[in-house]
C-alpha cells in the first residue's frame, strides 16, 4: 500500500513540518507611516539579538518619540549607536530614509517595496541594493539580483549592507548543524530523493536505476501524492543559447 509521500505529510500541517515560531524575537520591519512628521528623529540601537532561522541579527531601535521596532542590522552598527529616521536623516550606516532622500550611488538595504509595507527587498546577510538614479516615474533600484526596479520614492530604506556577509561561504562540516538549521526555518531535513524510493511511496520511486521514468514537470492542479518534482515549469531541461543567423 505504501506510505503518505512527503508532500501529503507536510500538507497536513504537523509537528515535523511546522516552524517553531515561538521562538524568533520579532519582525523585521519598519514603524508604520506617520502623517505630518518632517524633518529627522533620533533613535538609539539599543540591543543587538540573534533571530532563530535567520542569517543576520536583528537590532531594536528606539526613537524618541517612543516608537521601538526591530530591523536587520546593517554591517557597522553598534548597540548605543545613534541613528536618524526621517526625510532630513543624515547618509550614514543605519540611517533610515526615503529614496527620495538618498542620494544616487549610496547602497541601501531592507527596501520597501510600497511604502509601509515595513521592507521587502535586500534583506537576506550580506545583500544590498544600490540606488542608481532618480526619474520622474520614481526611484530606479539595482536589486542583489541584477535587476533594476522602479520603486515609489516615498518607500523606505537603510544606509549600507546587511550584516553577516560570508555566512554561506562557510561548511556546516557536520550534519546535525545543517539539520538544526533547517529544523528552525520548518524544512524537513535531509531530504531523500524521489528516485532513490520504491514505486510505492513516491512518483519518481521504482526501477533498477535511479531515473524518474516520466517527465519530471506537473501541473499546478495536479492532486497531493502527484505533485512532485518541476511544480508548473514554464520550461523543462537546459536552456539552449539562441543562434542569431545574418544575413548576407
Amino acid at each position: 500500500m505504501g506510505k503518505r509521500i512527503r508532500v501529503q505529510r507536510r500538507g497536513r500541517g504537523g509537528p515535523t513540518f511546522r516552524a517553531p515560531t515561538h521562538r524568533r524575537v520579532a519582525p523585521s520591519k519598519y514603524p508604520p507611516l506617520r502623517d505630518g512628521v518632517k524633518g529627522a528623529i533620533k533613535g538609539v540601537i539599543r540591543e543587538l539579538v540573534h533571530d532563530p532561522g535567520r542569517g543576520c541579527p536583528l537590532a531594536f531601535i528606539e526613537l524618541e518619540t517612543g516608537e521601538k521596532f526591530y530591523i536587520a542590522a546593517p554591517e557597522g552598527v553598534y548597540e548605543g549607536q545613534i541613528i536618524e529616521y526621517g526625510e532630513d536623516a543624515t547618509i550614514q550606516i543605519g540611517s533610515i530614509l526615503p529614496l527620495g532622500s538618498i542620494p544616487e550611488g549610496t547602497m541601501i538595504c531592507n527596501v520597501e517595496l510600497r511604502p509601509g509595507d515595513g521592507g521587502k527587498l535586500a534583506r537576506s546577510s550580506g545583500s544590498y541594493a544600490m540606488l542608481i538614479s532618480h526619474t520622474p516615474s520614481g526611484a530606479i533600484v539595482r536589486l542583489p539580483s541584477g535587476k533594476t526596479k522602479v520603486l515609489n520614492e516615498l518607500c523606505r530604506a537603510t544606509i549600507g549592507v546587511i550584516s553577516g556577509a560570508g555566512r554561506t561561504e562557510k561548511p556546516f562540516l557536520k550534519a546535525g548543524r545543517k539539520y538544526y538549521l533547517m529544523r528552525s526555518r520548518g524544512r524537513k531535513y535531509p531530504r531523500t530523493r524521489g528516485v532513490a524510493m520504491i514505486a510505492a511511496v513516491h512518483p519518481f520511486g521504482g526501477g533498477s536505476h535511479q531515473h524518474p521514468g516520466k517527465p519530471t514537470t506537473v501541473s499546478r492542479h495536479a492532486p497531493p501524492g502527484r505533485k512532485v518534482g518541476l511544480i508548473a515549469a514554464r520550461v523543462s531541461g537546459s536552456k539552449k543559447k539562441k543562434t542569431v543567423r545574418r544575413r548576407k
